[in-house]
């Protein structure tokens, strides 16, 4: 009788904890409690969850944090208001608020020195050409989104990361699908895995991209092409990693088509995985949810640390050798 396949299934919690003491390693650095301020402007369940997540972790963690909730017609009046006020260390949103490119305006209000999740411009730009700093002298470091950060995390915790390879390309030789390409997680958690040397297969309800560094390792940020009729019939069988994060309940990434031994990790609300990937994946990754949040802390804690004169102290104590941030530009 042949053996059962195995799988094993990563909880994020345990993801988080190792993350949570390189966190508290930064907190005792800068010797004060954050102050971080959450916007909560809708009815979405989901946002008012992933806010009280945040609020304890937050403070069980030796930060503080205060959930503002306002009429989304008066939010970009009070992230103004919140941008000038020295208390408030770090400003989040809780999206969507009007599901409209009217989003992304109020991404581009918070202030750059308090963003949190790294939707403003200069963030966003920077996470596209490949660009990790903020100064010539590469000691202020860019935000990365939380949520594709995230997944990052645990892909290096699954040692998917090859630390033989010099920084930058440490994914050469994966294939990796990304379903979902929303502009908050789906397309900079695509080009993240690109611009580290992975293909990656992007696909949304439309369409798939390809998104790479090209031929070899010389290129410093990734190209797109569209792969025109391909689908998930095309790309899950090439994929050694696939991650998924649609939003609807009735999707389901259809496991006959996983290549056997793929590592999948769902970051939707909704389960976009069945129970039989355990029978197809060698890992599987259920919820991340618990990474995101700490992955907010540590961006705050980074925040803090670009605001002050401390020769990037704080910021060195949440990014250890060898990680996607814990490396320089050549």
């Amino acid at each position: 009788m042949a053996e059962a396949p195995i799988c094993k299934v990563v909880l994020a919690g345990n993801v988080a904890k190792k993350l949570l003491a390189e966190v508290q390693e930064g907190l005792r650095e800068i010797n004060r409690a954050p102050l971080l301020v959450g916007f909560l402007a809708s009815g979405d369940p989901a946002a008012r969850t992933y806010a009280e997540w945040t609020g304890k972790t937050a403070r069980e963690n030796g930060f503080q944090y205060e959930l503002r909730e306002v009429d989304r017609e008066e939010l970009e009046d009070a992230i103004i208001k919140a941008n000038v006020d020295d208390k408030v260390d770090g400003i989040m949103v809780y999206y969507p608020i009007f599901g409209t490119r009217q989003d992304q305006y109020l991404q581009n209000v918070v202030d750059v020195s308090k963003d949190v999740e790294g939707l403003t411009h200069r963030y966003v730009s920077n996470m596209y050409r490949n660009v990790r700093f903020l100064d010539n002298d590469q000691t202020r470091k860019s935000i990365l989104p939380c949520t594709p950060l995230a997944v990052i995390k645990i892909l290096e915790h699954l040692q998917i990361y090859n630390t033989i390879l010099p920084y930058g390309n440490r994914l050469h030789g994966h294939t990796i699908t990304v379903i979902n390409r929303s502009e908050v997680v789906g397309r900079p958690l695509a080009a993240l895995l690109a611009n580290d040397g992975a293909v990656v297969y992007s696909k949304d309800i439309d369409d798939v991209q390809q998104y790479s560094r090209g031929e070899g390792l010389r290129k410093r940020a990734h190209v797109v092409e569209e792969k025109s009729g391909w689908d998930l019939e095309q790309i899950l069988p090439l994929s050694d990693v696939v991650i998924s994060g649609v939003p609807g309940d009735k999707f389901k990434v259809p496991v006959h088509l996983l290549r056997p031994g793929a590592v999948c990790i769902n970051f939707s609300s909704e389960k976009n995985f069945n129970p039989d990937v355990k029978e197809k994946a060698s890992i599987y990754v259920p919820a991340i949810g618990k990474v995101t949040i700490v992955v907010l802390l540590r961006n705050l804690l980074r925040i803090v640390q670009n605001r002050a004169d401390t020769q990037g102290k704080p910021a060195d104590a949440v990014e250890k050798e060898g990680t996607l941030e814990g490396q320089r530009a050549n």
